[in-house]
């Protein structure tokens, strides 16, 4: 009988119609495939039968985070490849039957059935969440936050280091990832025009690093509000340990449940795609309510591309299940329309696309370098996830999948003096 690998990257040029670009090491040790090319390892059956019973970027996922598949070689170049494979032969039950009448298609499949065994689906790894629909309540909501952040402050620190920033940084040439974060805070700074004595609401404020700075760097009094209890613990350590304690408050709360504007400024740095489309209006609307007349709102947040059809868009799957529950991603005209309908003006918008791109390589490569560690801390299925979702969502990235934007916003009061410079762009330099 052929060896394992040669049967299985078969099996594959004929479902997906094209030449693999990849060698396959099956679980009898066998390998198939360009010398050189980097390799997907197909450790047991099990991974093909989690294909087998849900087709496309799921199963995948599922095998990934299992241990069942793994990546020998480039990382990133194998789920260009796979993205690009999967992304074009994903197909409904219609498209999937109309493949199954082509005999070699047909003759695939069964030789697909044979190599997996018997015909037992596998468990979902367990740290799999239920899908489920985007209620966006509270308890909802303090549910999926848990599940990502509350994965282990330790965990965090080996991945995003010191800065313990976890979203976009914004690169100078020659800096670290440190150095980069430390700009980004003040470029945020900069935009909302911070100054001594103003009061400043940090939405999402993790770990509190941008609370720190603000109060620290500039004088202001600071309210932070997670709904992490994880974060708000370490968030409170560091505070004390910086001697902010008079500045600076770290609450767990719904920016839903904040009563006590007006403030002068407010900060949402990566927390806006946790709101869902749904609920944005509210959001929007909660933000204008809290702020003064004149007080400012910097907006940065993660956007998709937008489609013909709107009401066609679906969550990632892999996402959903495994690393955002209830994360939804707006293209960023969507994000200023219900802005704007909450009552502010938009000033600014700045897209820093690039500069995502480049900080979740760095997140990748600490993480690479520190995987061992990163299992202990957690699980090896959850570094798998970590380590799958960054480097893929690097790669969307860079191509232009998605992309991140910094707006201004105001409340600009009746008599229509926004309080902003002319020339605003003056903070980049």
């Amino acid at each position: 009988m052929a060896e394992a690998a040669s049967r299985l990257r078969s099996v594959a040029e004929q479902l997906l119609g094209v030449p693999l670009p990849l060698r396959i090491r099956a679980w009898d040790g066998s390998q198939a495939g360009p010398p050189g090319a980097p390799a997907v390892v197909v450790r047991n059956r099990r991974a093909l039968r989690r294909l087998l019973f849900k087709p496309g970027e799921l199963g995948l996922a599922r095998a990934w985070v299992a241990g069942d598949l793994d990546i020998e070689g480039d990382l990133y170049g194998v789920l260009e490849v796979v993205a690009g494979l999967v992304g074009e032969r994903d197909e409904d039950a219609r498209g999937l039957a109309e493949a199954l009448r082509d005999p070699e298609v047909r003759a695939a499949a069964r030789e697909l059935l044979r190599l997996a065994g018997p015909p037992i689906p596998p468990a979902p790894p367990r740290e799999e969440v239920r899908r489920r629909r985007h209620l966006h309540t509270r308890h909802s909501d303090r549910r999926a936050i848990s599940h990502h952040y509350d994965v282990g402050n330790d965990f965090y620190e080996l991945v995003l280091g010191p800065s313990m920033v976890y979203s976009c940084a914004y690169w100078q040439d020659g800096g670290t990832l440190e150095s980069a974060q430390r700009d980004k805070l003040e470029l945020v700074c900069a935009k909302l025009g911070l100054t001594e004595g103003r009061r400043l609401l940090d939405v999402g404020c993790g770990w509190g690093s941008m609370a720190i700075h603000a109060a620290r760097e500039h004088g202001v009094r600071v309210v932070g509000v997670t709904l992490s209890q994880e974060q708000a613990a370490y968030a409170r350590k560091r505070v004390a340990d910086e001697g902010l304690t008079d500045r600076v408050e770290i609450r767990v709360q719904d920016y839903r449940d904040v009563t006590d504007g007006p403030y002068d400024a407010i900060s949402s740095i990566g927390m806006a795609e946790h709101v869902g489309a749904e609920r944005y209006l509210e959001y929007a609307s909660a933000l204008y309510a809290l702020l003064k007349p004149g007080g400012r709102l910097l907006n940065h947040q993660i956007a998709r591309r937008p489609q013909r059809d709107e009401s066609s868009y679906e969550v990632d799957a892999f996402i959903d299940s495994y690393v955002f529950p209830d994360g939804e991603l707006a293209p960023i005209g969507t994000t200023v329309t219900q802005l704007e309908r909450a009552g502010f003006e938009v000033r600014d918008v700045e897209s820093i696309r690039e500069h995502y791109a480049r900080t979740l390589r760095e997140w990748v490569t600490r993480l690479e370098a520190g995987r061992d560690r990163a299992m202990r801390l957690t699980s090896p299925g959850r570094t798998r996830v970590w380590l799958l979702y960054m480097a893929a969502c690097a790669l969307a990235f860079e191509r232009n999948r998605i992309g991140v934007n910094q707006v201004l916003a105001v409340r600009t009061p009746d008599r229509g003096a926004s309080g902003l410079p002319l020339r605003t762009r003056t903070w980049n330099t």
